[in-house]
């Protein structure tokens, strides 16, 4: 491979690497807020329990999301020096705000920590969270706005190849900031409720039937189905949002090569090389509603789109596995919400933990797959319109190694990050911190 396809490689392993971190940075935060106001608010020292050893674990992934967060700013610099020379006056701002955010939130996240059972009003210590997951989100919003700005790029005239007029603003607040930011925070939320939801039933699964995972687990499915429901209709918003400004991207998901009405939405199958759609499950006029909410809306096809300008027709596999995986966590959850209130005992059977469990695990999946799809599906652009991918890359002939130095790098952060947080929680199981917990209670109380 040349260096701009090792590029693209490791930019690619870099940001799948950093993303389960990120998504659970930007996640976690607010479920501990609202375990920590249940537990306070009820009087409740499981919810209290929740709350500080969600915040424990929290801490290393927060660690190891600096580091692979540091990796890919310096590869921004060392892989696309010529994108960054083109459009860092535009980009400088976000990036910028988005290290004030990390800061602003890491600062109160660490008084946070350190200051339990330090106040005598235990709301006073509450209130911390609420910078901690200001500054989360605000992380999210202005680092996806950079994301947004080279999917739909303003704020500045280009004038002989050079960038005038420069507007960080104008370029922040794009066509695609909307829907990205939103659709980005409400599938962390989504995917962290179901990967502490997973956990929590683990432990059911392994036979530990204490109150505090049947209220982890309760707590924490009520939360994913809520932002289930939220990101299918951001992604619906989406899905118009393509339609308009992106709809080589929104054809080559959909295999949709002829401009035309009553479009169905086309689910799995198989390409042929002369692209012809095989074992495809079709949905009449699904598309044509996605776009236009009008099942005779008309929806522009591949054939209408200059060839060197479509993107990967693989994205479509990742469409499908976001969609599929989306898809059923929001009946899952929702199943599990009607069988805990109508009382099923299915939801207490092996199989159905043996679900819960794979919830964590498949949520991830379906974010990994949503971003593949989103930075492949711009391909062949860089910054849509204005720069493509193989302009904007290094020709160093060294990034091979690079990618190798990395590689190792990222195997080491993720065993590391495992063994840490196993060690941690079996070395402080629930019954032994419940029992100090109440401890400390009571001398507070004294």
């Amino acid at each position: 491979m040349d260096s701009v396809e090792f590029s693209r490689y490791l930019t690619m392993l870099t940001l799948s690497v950093h993303v389960i971190f990120a998504t659970l940075g930007v996640g976690v935060p607010i479920m501990i807020t609202i375990a920590h106001w249940l537990g306070l608010k009820r009087n409740d020292e499981h919810y209290i329990l929740l709350a500080k050893r969600w915040t424990r674990g929290y801490v290393i992934t927060v660690a190891v999301g600096v580091v692979t967060g540091t990796a890919i700013a310096l590869q921004l610099a060392l892989l696309w020096p010529r994108f960054m020379e083109f459009a860092g006056q535009l980009v400088a701002l976000p990036l910028f705000m988005e290290t004030f955010a990390f800061f602003f939130e890491a600062i109160f996240l660490g008084i946070y920590l350190y200051t339990w059972d330090r106040f005598k009003n235990p709301w006073r210590h509450f209130y911390l969270l609420i910078p901690v997951v200001l500054g989360s989100g605000m992380s999210a919003f202005f680092i996806t706005t950079v994301n947004a700005f080279m999917n739909t790029p303003q704020g500045f005239t280009l004038v002989d190849g050079v960038l005038t007029n420069i507007q960080p603003l104008v370029a922040m607040f794009n066509p695609a900031t909307p829907t990205k930011v939103a659709h980005v925070l409400t599938s962390a939320y989504m995917t962290t409720a179901f990967v502490l939801a997973s956990i929590a039933a683990y432990h059911l699964l392994k036979g530990n039937r204490h109150e505090y995972h049947r209220k982890a687990l309760a707590l924490t499915m009520k939360v994913a189905l809520i932002f289930s429901i939220a990101t299918a209709l951001v992604g619906d918003l989406s899905g118009k949002f393509l339609a308009e400004y992106q709809p080589e991207k929104l054809a080559a998901a959909e295999w949709h090569f002829e401009t035309e009405g009553e479009a169905p939405l086309v689910l799995y199958g198989v390409l042929t090389e002369t692209n012809e759609v095989k074992y495809a499950i079709r949905i009449p006029y699904a598309l044509s509603i996605l776009v236009h909410s009008n099942p005779f809306g008309e929806v522009t096809g591949l054939n209408d789109i200059p060839e060197e300008y479509h993107p990967p027709l693989v994205i479509h596999y990742f469409f499908d596995i976001m969609v599929t995986i989306g898809i059923w966590l929001t009946v899952f959850s929702l199943f599990y919400w009607i069988a805990l209130w109508r009382g099923w005992s299915v939801i207490k059977t092996k199989l159905f933990r043996i679900l819960l469990v794979a919830s964590g695990p498949l949520a991830m999946i379906a974010i990994e797959a949503g971003w593949w799809f989103t930075e492949v599906g711009r391909q062949p652009w860089i910054m849509r319109g204005f720069m493509s991918t193989a302009e904007g890359a290094t020709d160093s002939p060294y990034v091979w190694a690079m990618f190798i130095a990395f590689a190792f790098l990222y195997m080491i952060l993720l065993i590391g990050t495992v063994v840490v947080l196993t060690r941690m929680f079996k070395r402080n199981p629930v019954e032994k911190e419940l029992e100090k917990l109440s401890d400390e209670q009571r001398s507070v109380a004294k």
